[in-house]
């Protein structure tokens, strides 16, 4: 919106053109989500207390998190918001990706607040039924999967129809360009073709199977959203040398025009984090609900297959996939175990894999802030695959 305003106001004022660089506008992002998340924060905490939006805490976790029943949750609206607005005042809006990216994210946004809202304003302990859920996280990612499985190797969305067509007159055999390709880090020419049938399953898989790990891991104050924007950050960067033809070439990246713009946007989530953090940090003051955690997650999957780094999310993301692991495990063996011996056994004291530490004796705020330092290494591990091949 503002990059339009610039762009016209620069053909006669010449100073009005250093908003046309990314970089420049990534900055505002960040201060702009930031500065609406400080500001309205507090107006969005107090209205959250006033509806009684309380977080009802299960009863079988530690028992140390009792004292947090009623902390108004559903406050990843506030993270939305801010995000919402200082993507549109700053991004292009004439591109692609960051449409999809928006849309991804505020579709999982409205699965969550619809989960959020059943569960502490209808007071309906089951929320969404695990069946409705996940059928409204296939069909956006599905969707989404079906239509990057072209835009990542087309120019515009006419070259993404006629992609799309082509693949249905084929019977749906098709080869995808070789920027497509399933990209292995640490390796220069190691990639794999996919088809568009291999594209849009692991695109589905990396969307929401990100969106839940997310969600899975927001159980502590703090814990989720320092992460996300520790790697939403590194994706920025990762969706910056994409999209230039002379950094991808010299890194050996594929060139995906239009995919540097989405820099703003995980600017802005950065922003909208942090802002979030101020109020979300131990003893919170809110919780960020379903509506934060799988928009946030969704965003992050989204962005890690437009710029073909899927692997790098998963290292990045470790943190994620370790307590989306820790959860499989417990369920698994448990079931195991009830039908071999008749009564189910544990490996783990609790999961997620942070409750099993708390368990263990760790403090929350030891847990948060260990955590958070494992992700700040494995997203340094991540960004050396920039140059490291």
């Amino acid at each position: 919106m503002l990059l339009a305003l610039a762009q016209w106001l620069g053909q006669d004022i010449r100073f009005f053109n250093v908003f046309t660089y990314i970089t420049l506008r990534a900055v505002l992002a960040t201060l702009t989500s930031l500065a609406i998340g400080l500001l309205c924060g507090p107006l969005v905490i107090r209205r959250l207390t006033e509806m009684k939006i309380g977080q009802a805490v299960r009863t079988d976790g530690p028992q140390t998190h009792l004292i947090k029943s009623g902390t108004p949750t559903m406050g990843g609206a506030l993270i939305l918001l801010s995000i919402g607005v200082a993507t549109l005042l700053w991004s292009d809006l004439s591109n692609r990706f960051m449409w999809v990216v928006l849309l991804v994210t505020f579709g999982f946004g409205w699965i969550g607040w619809v989960d959020d809202y059943r569960k502490v304003v209808r007071r309906d302990p089951k929320g969404m039924s695990a069946k409705e859920k996940y059928f409204w996280q296939s069909l956006i990612g599905i969707v989404a999967a079906m239509y990057l499985a072209f835009a990542v190797s087309a120019q515009s969305n006419a070259d993404v129809a006629h992609l799309f067509f082509g693949w249905i007159r084929s019977g749906f055999d098709m080869d995808l360009p070789p920027k497509a390709d399933f990209i292995v880090p640490f390796f220069k020419n190691v990639a794999y073709p996919l088809g568009a049938i291999g594209f849009i399953v692991l695109t589905y898989i990396v969307i929401v199977g990100t969106s839940n790990a997310v969600n899975i891991t927001d159980g502590l104050d703090g814990l989720a959203i320092m992460p996300t924007i520790l790697v939403g950050a590194a994706l920025g960067l990762f969706a910056y040398v994409t999209g230039r033809a002379d950094y991808s070439r010299y890194l050996l990246f594929p060139h995906i025009p239009g995919a540097s713009e989405l820099l703003v946007f995980c600017a802005a989530l950065a922003g909208a984090g942090l802002a979030f953090l101020w109020f979300n940090a131990y003893p919170a003051q809110v919780f960020m609900g379903d509506v934060g955690a799988l928009a946030l997650g969704g965003a992050l999957g989204t962005i890690a297959v437009i710029v073909r780094q899927e692997i790098v999310l998963f290292i990045m993301g470790g943190v994620f996939v370790a307590e989306t692991v820790s959860v499989m495990i417990q369920v698994v063996y448990f079931k195991y175990t009830k039908r071999r011996y008749g009564a189910g056994r544990r490996i783990f004291r609790m999961a997620p894999l942070h409750h099993h530490f708390e368990e263990s004796g760790w403090k929350e705020t030891q847990v948060v802030v260990r955590f958070w330092i494992i992700t700040m290494m494995l997203v340094l591990v991540g960004l050396s695959t920039l140059k490291l091949r």
